[in-house]
């Protein structure tokens, strides 16, 4: 599928969120009559990846929203936010400037030694680790969370994932060169990316000079937003979108490193998710030892086909309620 035939059918490919461009005459992408001081902001409410998904249904699936036009701070949030990074920041000051002092005697070297090597300040060093903490375990632990909901609600998909650990794993420790020979595993990881994506929206990005695209103008300095939970959703794209089917991807080709415009949950391109390969192994990894060793109920007799999996926006997309399950060891 080409990339410009994709925008066209895709439902909300695109979100544009402009600030600055009400009067400058240019074409811009269609969307909703902004209201006065607040914009679109009463349209996108708690939940924008789907918010701006019916939006699309009505505008096109490039579609431009004006959130205000100015920066606001009632509650002093950024005031609080600020002080309690700094907290954090301080604490590992001591760390690094330990590892500065012995960098030149150690033999063994980290990833912190190869920042410290390249001149990275504390500041920066502070910055990259806090990213890498946060999006290493937002985004783990919430897909986990969201394929062992989709198992639990069916039963025949847990079924053949136990049925394929239990004749291809020979021991109850998952060997990272095992994982390749799993198919549906992965289809199963893939199947929940595509419904419950960490990242929503991506990460917003900036264009850096005037453009057009499908003949609409896009300005320097629009903010740029891709609802991938809308593409994941698309009935012209995925058949039975909103079932939860692993065996949609067995034999497919389709994959999640950024070739495939209908399902990229990490991103595309040079700023696609730098984290990929290793947090896909952990999902890979934890996803396959808890069905390898355990069985899961839900608590209290509840009816899997019942389990409420409303969302929850936030910085990666969360279950509304945390799932809760019980296990009991395999033999």
């Amino acid at each position: 599928m080409s990339f410009s035939l994709f925008l066209l059918l895709t439902p909300l490919f695109l979100v544009f969120i402009i600030r600055k461009y009400l009067k400058s005459g240019k074409k811009l992408p269609p969307g909703p009559r902004p209201w006065p001081i607040i914009g679109n902001l009463n349209q996108v409410g708690k939940n924008p990846h789907v918010s701006t998904a019916i939006l699309a249904q009505e505008h096109g699936g490039l579609i431009s929203l004006h959130l205000g036009t100015q920066r606001l701070d009632l509650q002093g949030l950024r005031k609080q936010t600020l002080r309690h990074v700094d907290e954090v920041f301080d604490s590992w000051v001591g760390i690094i400037n330990e590892r500065r002092s012995v960098a030149a005697a150690n033999k063994e070297h980290c990833f912190l030694d190869c920042l410290i090597e390249n001149g990275f300040s504390n500041e920066q060093i502070n910055v990259l680790a806090l990213e890498l903490f946060t999006a290493g375990t937002d985004t783990t632990t919430s897909t986990i969370e969201w394929a062992m909901a989709e198992l639990i609600k069916n039963k025949n998909v847990m079924f053949e994932l136990q049925e394929e650990l239990k004749h291809k794993i020979n021991s109850n420790t998952i060997v990272e060169s095992e994982i390749s020979n799993l198919p549906y595993l992965n289809a199963c990881i893939k199947e929940t990316l595509r419904l419950h994506p960490p990242a929503p929206l991506l990460l917003p990005h900036r264009a850096i000079q005037t453009c057009e695209v499908l003949n609409y103008t896009i300005p320097r300095g629009a903010q740029i937003l891709v609802n991938i939970w809308a593409i994941g959703r698309d009935p012209k794209i995925w058949e039975d979108p909103l079932s939860f089917k692993p065996e949609r991807f067995l034999g497919s080709s389709l994959d999640f490193r950024g070739k495939d415009f209908e399902f990229i949950p990490f991103g595309a391109g040079r700023r696609m998710c730098p984290g990929l390969p290793s947090g896909i192994t952990s999902v890979q990894s934890i996803l396959a030892s808890l069905i390898l060793r355990f069985d899961w109920i839900l608590p209290s007799d509840q009816d899997p086909v019942k389990l409420d999996m409303n969302e929850k926006f936030g910085v990666t997309l969360q279950k509304n309620k945390p799932l809760q399950l019980i296990f009991k060891h395999l033999n």
